[in-house]
């Protein structure tokens, strides 16, 4: 682990070790420079793009609930302290930690890809989600418009899909994302972690506000798209006290579903979110970490499929119970399940000859 850190502003991760691939470390300390300095760095985000070669990713994972996904980036700006997809970063040779929130890639060709991969007379429709891994509407979509492209297809061929995100951006797309609503194609989560401004902004630097996210919420329903809230993660000893907060907010706003994850901290995450709590709650820091590991068998974590989005134990259990409680209290009961995939069809190119039936 990088054992020297710096507060850089706008950004979530406090380090930036080398990825686990590489063969060579680089290590960052402090010289003594810095000591008369009291302004945070800056760090400019960089995009660069990533030549896919297909744009729909599969997985047999049995707890993630989704088989399809698409991704139009890799990294995130938002820079959420505890986002899984951290280590994933290590395999473009580049750190988990500052890296992953300032050197992004985008795929330019998505929408390409995915007409071309739905065209395939192979291809067999299973609804497809979007944002799995790192956020679908994060700043730079307002510069690529990449998940506008995708939406685009995905509805021009009647095919369902779910989105998760953080994002108010989201709104900028409820042209497309009403229509497809209207046809039982498309579910949306919305991520709120929190209520409080501070630790929001200290969590997640680059997201929308507490605020803006339950006004997406609402403008989502009332535009006809069914939407639910995502309490994720919770973490135990610093944001998990608002679970209910939160859940009442949404379904006040118009949410009908809602789920929750508990904090997962695998390989790099475990030292940049240590890290992250010595600088920004180092209050709480030796609690939330004693609770997170009685949830995960006294580790920082366990990756056993079935617990690791839920962990296990009496800390595990009550926080499962006071969901489940706070779900029917507000509402938050709606499943989700039966997006239309019938409504698939491959549209037919410039220059197609015409059904004489169908005329």
């Amino acid at each position: 682990m990088n054992t020297f850190s710096q507060q850089v502003r706008g950004r979530g991760a406090r380090s930036n070790a080398t990825g686990r691939y590489e063969s060579q470390v680089r290590e960052t300390f402090d010289d003594g420079w810095t000591v008369d300095d009291p302004e945070p760095a800056q760090l400019r985000t960089t995009l660069e793009v990533e030549k896919a070669r297909k744009i729909i990713t599969t997985n047999d994972s049995p707890d993630v609930g989704f088989s399809r996904s698409i991704n139009p980036y890799r990294g995130c700006e938002h820079g959420c302290i505890y986002c899984y997809a951290r280590p994933a970063h290590a395999y473009m040779g580049l750190s988990p930690g500052l890296d992953f929130e300032s050197h992004l890639f985008f795929k330019p060709e998505a929408a390409k890809l995915l007409e071309k991969e739905l065209s395939s007379p192979r291809y067999r429709p299973e609804f497809i989600h979007i944002g799995g891994n790192t956020d679908p509407y994060q700043p730079i979509e307002r510069k690529t418009r990449t998940t506008r492209g995708v939406l685009e297809v995905l509805e021009r061929f009647g095919h369902p899909c779910s989105i998760i995100t953080k994002s108010a951006l989201i709104l900028r797309d409820l042209d497309i994302l009403s229509a497809m609503g209207r046809r039982n194609l498309v579910r949306v989560a919305i991520s709120v972690t929190s209520l409080d401004r501070k630790l929001a902004r200290s969590m997640e630097p680059r997201a929308a506000t507490p605020e803006r996210r339950i006004a997406a919420i609402k403008a989502l329903a009332e535009a006809g798209v069914p939407v639910s809230v995502m309490f994720a993660p919770s973490i135990p000893g610093l944001n998990d006290h608002e679970m209910e907060a939160v859940l009442e907010k949404a379904a006040a706003a118009g949410a009908s579903g809602a789920g929750y994850v508990a904090l997962r901290l695998p390989l790099e995450i475990k030292d940049l979110f240590q890290e992250w709590l010595a600088t920004d709650h180092p209050d709480r820091a030796a609690r939330v970490m004693s609770l997170v590991r009685q949830m995960r068998g006294g580790a920082d974590y366990d990756a056993q499929w079935g617990t690791r989005m839920k962990g296990q134990g009496p800390i595990a259990d009550l926080m499962a119970k006071r969901f489940e409680a706070a779900k029917k209290r507000f509402g938050l009961t709606a499943k989700f399940s039966g997006l239309d995939a019938s409504q698939f069809r491959v549209p037919p190119k410039a220059g197609d000859q015409r059904d004489l039936f169908n005329g």
